[in-house]
């Protein structure tokens, strides 16, 4: 059986996806791993989702109302391919559902899509970008990197991904891993 390629793809500004990939790429993983920080470049994540990987995990800030600093992993594989039609191409800017439909309208598939979220901390001024990660992010981001590991041997196994991390503690500030 040919084990599955791996693509780790650290999304969004320079924040949570970005710093956990800058991590990762420090790591020592398997060969079939590839850990790519992608920022805002949606362009470019849209032509390495034509590459043929089996699996793919996002990483990025995912609001859902938790505490700041939750993780959250989502197997979001059927829907991983939106039948909407292929979005306008946006070379400098990120937005994962456009992406994945333009791979999509390109003739990418991917077998399984998941997403490793952090609960962001919310800026004190609503229009203002914070500087930095907050210290509840970057707890996260320092415990996302073994969950990820994890993740990544879970799926090269060919094993169930997202069950078991409902109550895994993340970060000092005490978030939750939810599915």
């Amino acid at each position: 059986m040919k084990r599955p390629r791996i693509l780790v793809a650290g999304v969004g500004n320079i924040f949570f996806g970005v710093e956990v990939a800058q991590r990762l790429m420090r790591r020592r993983l398997p060969e079939d791993v590839r850990v790519v920080d992608f920022g805002i470049r949606g362009l470019d994540l849209t032509y390495a989702l034509l590459d043929g990987y089996e699996a793919v995990i996002l990483v990025d800030a995912a609001p859902r109302g938790g505490r700041p600093g939750t993780l959250y992993v989502l197997d979001i594989t059927a829907g991983a391919a939106p039948a909407e039609g292929a979005p306008p191409i946006e070379a400098h800017g990120m937005d994962p559902l456009k992406v994945l439909r333009l791979a999509a309208a390109m003739g990418g598939r991917v077998g399984r899509l998941l997403v490793v979220g952090c609960e962001p901390e919310p800026s004190a001024d609503a229009d203002e970008m914070r500087a930095g990660l907050s210290d509840a992010v970057a707890a996260a981001a320092e415990e996302a990197v073994p969950l990820i590991e994890s993740l990544v041997v879970r799926l090269l196994r060919g094993e169930e991904v997202a069950a078991g991390y409902d109550n895994l503690v993340t970060g000092k500030e005490g978030g939750s891993c939810q599915r």
